[in-house]
């Protein structure tokens, strides 16, 4: 897989390293960007923490509370940082919903957050075979749609939400192709009842299109973010439909290789505590 990547993008096998803490040792990045399995993130923060290295790692954090409890702790202790990257932290159409509903309070209460994630399946829409064996192995990736794009509306709820503690938590997991997926499920409903307010994540292998997209209902109206770029709302039933087309806030946050290397050289700060509170961007919140 080096090679073929190597071939690809044109750089020398001697950047490449088959131990972590050699290459960590001779190497001293000032930050890790681990896009491993899900269950090899802890291995390395345990690895670049006590060296006083940042990491972000990609979305979902980990693959059990247990895990995930024992990164923030070595953070802590080591006074670094782990971040999680999720795609959806860059979508402009989302941090305009999340000013409309929650900042401005355009909406008032909210009734009803519709969430929704994923494709026509891992397999179908062809990722490499090295990327495919993890993603569907239930102790690597910690299970399979639901992990997948499960955590992105986890992750938009508690953002949204802010931070409020859902009253309770229901899920449904299903196989639609045990032939393909037989380890672990390809589709996951979850439902996140709040007082006065319920969330609906849906993450899926199964979906016709690709979709990254949240519906924000209220007692007034709504706002609808369907993709990256556009946004629909209707306040009051006495509105019409309003709509909008929008782009980043420069290169900034576009992506996560600037927003973290901005973080680790001081340029931003992220809010960091103990417990997770109000992150400007969703995803952005990190634990020391």
């Amino acid at each position: 897989m080096v090679e073929r990547y190597a071939r690809r993008y044109g750089f020398d096998l001697g950047v490449v390293y088959d131990n972590l803490g050699e290459m960590l040792d001779k190497t001293k990045p000032d930050g890790v960007v681990a896009f491993n399995s899900i269950y090899g993130h802890l291995e390395v923060v345990e690895a670049c923490a006590p060296r006083g290295i940042h990491v972000m790692v990609e979305k979902p954090l980990a693959v059990n509370s247990e895990h995930a409890r024992r990164m923030a702790e070595l953070a802590r202790e080591h006074n670094t940082l782990v971040l999680t990257n999720y795609e959806t932290t860059w979508y402009p159409t989302y941090l305009r919903a999340f000013e409309m509903a929650v900042i401005e309070g355009s909406l008032g209460q909210l009734r009803k957050i519709l969430i929704n994630n994923g494709h026509k399946g891992p397999r179908e829409i062809r990722v490499n075979e090295e990327f495919l064996e993890w993603l569907t192995d239930p102790v690597l990736n910690g299970g399979g749609a639901i992990m997948d794009f499960g955590c992105y509306g986890a992750n938009i709820a508690a953002w949204l939400m802010q931070n409020e503690r859902p009253l309770a938590v229901f899920a449904v997991l299903q196989q639609f192709k045990p032939d393909v997926y037989p380890e672990v499920d390809d589709e996951a409903t979850i439902v996140l009842t709040y007082l006065g307010t319920q969330v609906i994540v849906q993450a899926s292998w199964n979906w016709p299109i690709n979709r990254k997209d949240i519906e924000i209902y209220s007692v007034t109206g709504y706002i609808k973010a369907p993709n990256y770029t556009d946004l629909f709302w209707r306040l009051s039933e006495r509105e019409q439909t309003q709509s909008a087309r929008l782009t980043p806030e420069g290169a900034l946050h576009s992506a996560p290789f600037y927003y973290f290397a901005a973080v680790i050289r001081g340029d931003i700060t992220v809010r960091v505590s103990k417990q997770c509170r109000r992150p400007k961007y969703p995803g952005s919140t990190s634990h020391r």
